[in-house]
């Protein structure tokens, strides 16, 4: 039996890590159209994996600046 090429596994592994990729995509959106249907609102995501940065930041002024 012939040995495989190694382009041919990472290949293999492009191809799954795709997938993998699309699945999650696919699961997130059907957990936001639960929400939406279940009257929730869906949480905010700037893609960060953080909630938004501007919410929790106070506007601090220098006094140099007043």
């Amino acid at each position: 039996m012939a040995a495989k090429k190694q382009q041919t596994h990472a290949k293999r592994a492009r191809e799954l890590a795709v997938k993998e990729r699309r699945e999650l995509k696919r699961a997130k959106k059907a957990e936001a159209a639960a929400q939406r249907a279940g009257g929730e609102a869906p949480a905010a995501d700037n893609g960060s994996g953080f909630p938004e940065a501007e919410d929790q930041v106070e506007a601090v002024t220098p006094e140099w600046i007043r």
